[in-house]
């Protein structure tokens, strides 16, 4: 499986999905060297959203992941509003779709302090403030996420003290 991070990110921009990046691929944005193999999104549960969101992972043939394949699920607005979180496959690597990531209200509290990014080719994304990133890192509280939680820590302070 091929891990195309801008291919997945450019899918949900030409669909206008409205999203806020968050995640280990947030934590690369604003400095941190840590590696990861996935997106993670925190989306508008909005109706209308909720059918672009469909459209962009049916477009890039999302299937649950760690599910196995005898399962019924239909990608449709209807399934994404019936639930809240959802980690896919895609043909262009793994994606978590979060309406309510741990430590935060949902996409309006990430919005209202994302940042615009211009990745190239047209796509252009809000990624989350990075105190926001941190906070959902101390909240999900997983071992992966403390040891990150240190390295944007000390990103931020970095950061601060450039402006000082």
């Amino acid at each position: 499986m091929q891990f195309e991070p801008i291919s997945i990110l450019a899918t949900l921009v030409r669909h206008d999905v409205r999203f806020v990046l968050i995640g280990g691929v947030a934590g690369r944005i604003w400095g941190s060297p840590t590696t990861t193999n996935d997106i993670d999104i925190c989306y508008d549960r909005e109706p209308l959203n909720l059918e672009r969101l469909a459209e962009a992972l049916v477009g890039i043939s999302a299937r649950l992941r760690e599910v196995e394949d005898a399962v019924p699920f239909i990608l449709d607005a209807e399934t994404l509003a019936r639930g809240q979180n959802f980690t896919f496959m895609t043909d262009v690597g793994p994606l978590d779709v979060l309406g309510l990531p741990a430590g935060i209200g949902g996409y309006g509290e990430l919005a209202a302090n994302a940042v615009e990014f211009d990745l190239g080719d047209d796509v252009r994304i809000f990624v989350c403030d990075l105190d926001d990133l941190i906070r959902m890192k101390e909240a999900a509280g997983r071992a992966k996420d403390r040891i990150e939680l240190e390295v944007l820590t000390a990103v931020r302070d970095e950061r601060n003290a450039g402006r000082a």
